[in-house]
């Protein structure tokens, strides 16, 4: 997604319900967020300054990191983000990548993937070899390079997040590519969590569409990219959240989930019960 003047920021956040948030604590913290720079990840990235993290933002090209870093410049934490230039998409280079940042800035406690975007074309059986390439193979490539960068490096209290979208679980006509490597998203989660075994806590959320700085005209109803960034930065702060999957519609589903991570789960209850899988 392009990178747009901060101007358009303050229209977005007027039409996205900005509203005062009560963000954690994460100082000390050091989370990598590959895709931030994206619509939806610049609400992640805010998210996470706010909460006294150190945020790491990989990307492709010096002039997106530059538009990236004058997008944030009303920001007030921004002297702790850190724009790495190099690749992060394929398997080789998201090692790289993660090798030069743990070199030059340290360990990093937290990662979430929000790498992706939406495609409408032609039917599955009309579909292209190049869509299929761009939006299944390469999209499903960039989000294990990125799994087996960073899961094992983040710290045993951090989170390994993932952000993607509710077509996962419902078919969107003309969009099948996108909902295919949807689904592979959300196993690629659950196969990592079981895994893992408890000793990394992974997250997969499913959005509805999300109001951010590419909606200027924004759906109260809808989450905004502060909203998932403020998720986010929850789930990273609360340890005694399990992995889990959380299925994220609208606003009302953002509250009740945002309730049940907010407080330490008693003996024998997972703390987002109503997530699992999403409906």
């Amino acid at each position: 997604m392009d990178i747009e003047a901060p101007r358009d920021r303050a229209a977005s956040e007027e039409n996205n319900m900005s509203e005062q948030r009560d963000y954690p604590d994460l100082r000390g913290r050091r989370v990598v967020i590959p895709g931030g720079t994206g619509s939806v990840g610049e609400g992640i990235v805010r998210a996470y300054l706010r909460s006294g993290a150190e945020v790491v933002v990989p990307s492709r090209s010096e002039r997106r990191a530059e538009g990236f870093r004058a997008l944030l410049e009303d920001e007030p934490g921004r002297d702790r983000l850190h724009l790495v230039v190099g690749d992060y998409l394929t398997l080789d280079g998201a090692q790289r990548l993660a090798d030069r940042v743990v070199e030059s800035l340290g360990e990093v406690s937290d990662a979430v993937a929000t790498i992706g975007g939406w495609w409408a074309g032609q039917p599955l059986w009309a579909a292209s070899a190049q869509a299929w390439e761009t939006h299944f193979v390469s999209l499903a490539t960039a989000h294990l390079a990125t799994a087996q960068a960073w899961l094992p490096r983040i710290g045993a209290e951090g989170a390994y997040q993932v952000i993607g979208g509710l077509s996962a679980v419902k078919p969107v006509p003309g969009s099948g590519i996108v909902s295919m490597q949807q689904a592979a998203l959300v196993m690629q989660s659950k196969v990592l969590a079981a895994e893992a075994g408890g000793q990394r806590r992974i997250f997969q959320h499913l959005y509805g569409p999300v109001n951010n700085r590419n909606r200027p005209y924004a759906d109260p109803s809808w989450n905004s990219a502060d909203d998932a960034g403020l998720l986010c930065a929850t789930l990273s702060a609360n340890t005694w959240v399990p992995s889990d999957t959380f299925g994220l519609s609208d606003r009302t589903q953002m509250a009740e989930v945002m309730a049940q991570i907010s407080a330490p789960a008693r003996d024998g209850e997972t703390a987002a019960a109503t997530s699992g899988d999403a409906k």
